[in-house]
């Protein structure tokens, strides 16, 4: 556990002042895609109390290195608290004391308690990247690539004590692109979250929470770096799938040419040959045997290595 603050306050986002008087916010969050809703309750004019943020963790080459939002946050000059455990109750202290009219979950990597939920006087909200009840869970862009969802969105909502269950606010639809990654498609929702997330908490006092409907849940679990392994006896569109939705973790690690790579990029293209097969070879990339067609391999990775062009893995 840490606490940090820094002195300097920039505001380098520009959206309107809320429509309510400012509010005292807490703010839960821990990966990239929370930077932009933490800066957009900034930039409108709400009193950031109290940042929380899971521990500094390693990195590459094992360097400590602090979460996205706590660089954003002690930049602002925000006050940071890291618990190993936010139902800690030293935690607990901390949130209490710092008073909050509202919490804002955005991203974080911890469930919060009941003790937790009831400490703002407004309630905790939640911005949940996929439209509620599909894809609970902590890897909702990812699972909606694996699923071949073609749309998919934000949904702003209020928490209760189980994951991501607690009635919808807020949606906002997205289409998926043809081709596009979870890396992609997350920096695509991080701002469309925070300006709906600005919309809801300015007109809080109107909007009506919609029960979710339950029975059509799905889940989202973490992924894991064993998901990243990648057979060439599945489907082309599969194996499409997978290489879009684990990138850029834990990335789809695949046997090509006799090598083990790491396979960033590709798309399904027509051919036919046995999986793991070499097909062609050409300035595009290689065209590998799939379960029921080919996959043309784009871009690659050898271990220790910078990604490369497919087809520099051949002579």
């Amino acid at each position: 556990m840490r606490i940090s603050r820094t002195r300097k306050r920039k505001r380098p986002w520009r959206w309107s002042r809320p429509e309510r008087n400012p509010l005292r916010i807490v703010f839960a969050g821990t990966a990239a895609f929370a930077v932009p809703s933490l800066e957009a309750l900034i930039a409108a004019g709400h009193d950031l109390v109290l940042v929380l943020t899971q521990p500094d963790r390693p990195g590459h080459r094992n360097k400590i290195l602090p979460t996205p939002v706590k660089q954003v946050a002690l930049k602002q000059g925000l006050h940071v608290y890291q618990p190993d455990r936010v139902g800690s109750p030293e935690a607990i202290a901390q949130i209490k004391w710092a008073d909050p009219d509202l919490l804002v979950v955005v991203a974080y990597g911890q469930i919060l308690p009941r003790e937790v939920l009831e400490i703002p006087r407004h309630g905790a909200l939640n911005v949940h990247a996929s439209l509620l009840p599909r894809h609970r869970g902590a890897a909702p862009i990812a699972h909606a690539i694996l699923a071949g969802d073609r749309v998919t969105g934000v949904t702003i909502m209020r928490m209760d004590e189980q994951l991501d269950h607690g009635p919808v606010l807020a949606t906002r639809e997205v289409e998926i692109a043809p081709g596009e990654t979870a890396e992609e498609l997350t920096a695509r929702l991080a701002p469309i979250g925070a300006e709906l997330l600005t919309e809801v908490v300015a007109g809080l006092d109107g909007l009506e929470p919609h029960e979710q409907d339950h029975g059509r849940a799905t889940l989202a679990p973490r992924l894991r770096k064993e998901d990243g392994e990648l057979s060439w006896a599945l489907p082309a569109a599969e194996v499409d799938r997978r290489v879009r939705a684990l990138n850029p973790w834990p990335g789809t690690t695949a046997e090509l040419a006799g090598k083990e790579v790491k396979v960033l990029r590709g798309r399904t293209a027509p051919g036919k040959g046995k999986p793991g097969q070499v097909i062609s070879a050409t300035k595009e990339g290689l065209l590998v045997g799939t379960a029921d067609g080919a996959f043309l391999v784009e871009e690659v990775q050898l271990p220790g290595r910078r990604p490369m062009p497919a087809r520099q893995l051949l002579p």
